[in-house]
């Protein structure tokens, strides 16, 4: 398989994965600012899942464009990612719901470190048929470290959420921030796609 029909088919995913997300958005029914008060949490629980859904679509786009070959490997771990990533319109409601609530903000943290992971293993699958080239080598080992990094503070936004949810929300933005610009050195690997 063409690493463009892989593309292809996660975008149309993503998108409806967006889609579903916005449409836990409600209209006040008042327009007061008690009313418009109570929206928030809902409104910045959006805000954050799709800013985190958009930047693995962008470092999803960077990352099959690296992708030399797909095999059943590849293709499986990409599902493996779409699957998790289907998680977030549903965690991304429980959160804007119960916001305040440990279990789930550690809910939300642990459907994050799963798309984490399953991220990860996806971009091992597409490395192993990269080992005879050192230039894309050394960015995988690189990416590596970066993936592991995120896993950790994943990690240790879940049982943070017990202690205090908005740390634990920081914890959860943090690989966020990391992973919001993709690699400059995946983009020239890719000049002109």
């Amino acid at each position: 398989m063409r690493a463009n029909r892989l593309e292809a088919f996660s975008d149309g995913v993503i998108a409806i994965i967006i889609t579903i997300m916005v449409l836990d958005l409600h209209v006040p029914q008042e327009w007061t600012r008690p009313e418009i008060l109570k929206i928030v949490p809902t409104l910045l629980s959006y805000a954050l899942s799709f800013l985190i859904v958009a930047i693995y679509w962008v470092n999803h786009h960077h990352l099959i464009h690296l992708a030399q070959k797909v095999d059943a490997m590849t293709l499986w771990a990409n599902i493996h990612l779409l699957f998790w990533m289907s998680l977030m319109p549903w965690v991304t409601a429980c959160l804007g719901k119960y916001h305040h609530t440990p279990a789930v903000v550690a809910l939300y943290g642990g459907i994050a470190l799963a798309c984490s992971l399953a991220f990860h293993l996806l971009r091992r699958s597409i490395a192993v048929h990269q080992r005879s080239k050192e230039e894309l080598t050394n960015l995988h080992r690189r990416q590596a470290q970066k993936n592991y990094l995120a896993l950790v503070i994943y990690l240790a936004s879940i049982p943070l959420a017990w202690v205090n949810v908005w740390a634990s929300m920081a914890l959860i933005m943090l690989p966020a921030l990391m992973y919001f610009l993709p690699d400059r050195r995946v983009e020239k690997l890719h000049k002109g796609d």
